[in-house]
């Protein structure tokens, strides 16, 4: 009231022409207050739209029980990884998971693919989702690099919950890498001064096999170039792939090996690198003696042929058969120690003396490079070796020289293709040779 009597009193006190403009300007409030007005609406914007002022946009606000408004309600189901130790199994796994053994079985009941979870190993991991209702909500297992497999609950025809498996594959990029080196103290040592694992250098040994002894024909200056596989997913680097192109110079003579689609090494011309026989039946190992008519014997202390190559190696090392035969001889005398000999066919003969251990028995029939025997010093020796003999037609010959029968061509269906990846893989390697030798060159000069 008495905020009422002052403010009369002020607006009596004023000028007349400022009570003249109080009194307008009440007049238009009154007026615009009982004024009809446009019906309200809410407006929005996007990223790609400009609003200007003083225009009204429409927009569409969702009422509860309109299908446009949807809830997404956050996943309750949880994930959780478990590392397989030394002596797991799944049913093992499931238990830490605190899963049931009802549930153990149906995931291993789902389907074909659900069996490789009987050989898990240890190190790998498996992801198992747990669903608070069912147990088991689903699980995935990287088996390798580009495979996943993945064994979910979906509902069938009847609503019933069932468990099915399947496999996610990556896409794998292929992507080629160049190696080369010179030997200059073993073959080994200048696989790894080039860079290559020991996989790679025990398979690039393994294509030359046929035509090289690596454990006694190298020489120092004897050089190898090679290009091979490298593979990616997603763009990260996840392991080698197989040499496809190589080159070995062995002491003057050089030796060229293709892979083709068909998963076999065949020479520059098509002819294939696997023969009938291995140049030897031991990897990697010096050499004590080597094929000689004349030798004095160090234990009868007298002359006598050498009709063979002595293989040394630490004791145990596996002996492989040079070639497909049946085995003839597989016994025991005090000269030759523990011995087995091969039949190939009516030609040739393959023996191999002094064993730890013999691996066959008469009658086998054995692959080549299956294991034999097992190196030792038994029978008239004076240290652990394997004594090897190839006779042909019944007649002593050196096995690193002795002429092998030819290889197989390439099918003839299959020559103009193999032609045509020949000629890429030749000028990769000549490519890289070229490479090779420019930055040799460089580092000289600087």
């Amino acid at each position: 009231m008495l905020l009422k009597q002052r403010l009369m009193q002020f607006i009596k006190e004023l000028p007349h022409p400022h009570k003249i403009a109080v009194a307008t300007s009440a007049a238009v409030c009154a007026v615009l207050l009982f004024l009809p007005s446009e019906p309200v609406v809410a407006s929005k914007h996007t990223e790609t739209a400009l609003l200007e002022t003083g225009v009204r946009y429409q927009l569409d606000v969702p009422t509860i029980g309109d299908d446009s408004l949807i809830i997404e309600e956050p996943d309750s189901l949880e994930w959780a990884t478990y590392t397989v130790q030394r002596g797991d199994t799944l049913a093992k796994i499931f238990k830490r998971a605190g899963l049931t053994a009802r549930d153990t079985y149906n995931v291993s009941s789902a389907g074909e693919l659900a069996k490789m979870l009987v050989s898990l190993l240890p190190g790998e991991q498996i992801n198992i989702k747990l669903d608070p209702e069912h147990g088991f909500g689903g699980l995935s297992y990287a088996f390798s690099p580009t495979e996943t497999l993945y064994i979910t609950p979906t509902m069938d025809q009847a609503e019933q919950r069932t468990l099915t498996s399947s496999v996610e594959r990556k896409d794998v990029d292929i992507r080629y890498n160049f190696a080369q080196g010179e030997i200059t103290s073993s073959f080994w040592n200048a696989g790894v001064a080039a860079g290559l694992t020991n996989n790679q250098i025990m398979r690039l040994a393994g294509i030359f096999g046929w035509d090289i002894d690596f454990a006694t024909e190298l020489r120092a200056g004897d050089t190898f170039n090679m290009v091979f596989e490298e593979r990616y997913i997603d763009g990260e680097f996840v392991g080698f792939g197989d040499i496809v192109a190589a080159e070995f110079s062995n002491q003057g003579e050089v030796f060229s090996a293709i892979k083709y689609t068909d998963g076999n090494f065949y020479t520059a011309d098509g002819r294939s690198m696997r023969k009938s026989f291995l140049r030897a039946p031991v990897n990697f190992s010096y050499v004590s003696s080597n094929f000689n008519p004349r030798r004095f014997h160090p234990v009868q202390k007298r002359w006598k042929a050498h009709r063979g190559v002595d293989y040394a190696a630490p004791v145990g090392t596996p002996v492989m058969a040079a070639g497909d035969g049946k085995v003839i001889r597989s016994s025991y005398d005090k000269y030759n120690g523990h011995h087995v000999f091969v039949q190939h066919g009516e030609k040739y003969t393959t023996k191999y003396l002094h064993f730890k251990k013999r691996a066959v028995k008469v009658g086998d029939w054995v692959k080549q490079g299956e294991v034999i025997g097992y190196l030792g010093s038994s029978g008239m020796v004076t240290g652990a070796h394997l004594h090897y003999e190839f006779l042909v037609d019944g007649v002593h010959r050196n096995p690193r020289t002795v002429e092998l029968p030819k290889a197989d061509p390439i099918d003839a269906k299959e020559r103009a293709a193999f032609t045509e990846l020949a000629a890429t893989r030749i000028e990769q390697l000549s490519n890289n040779k070229r490479i090779m030798l420019a930055l040799a060159l460089n580092r000289t000069d600087n």
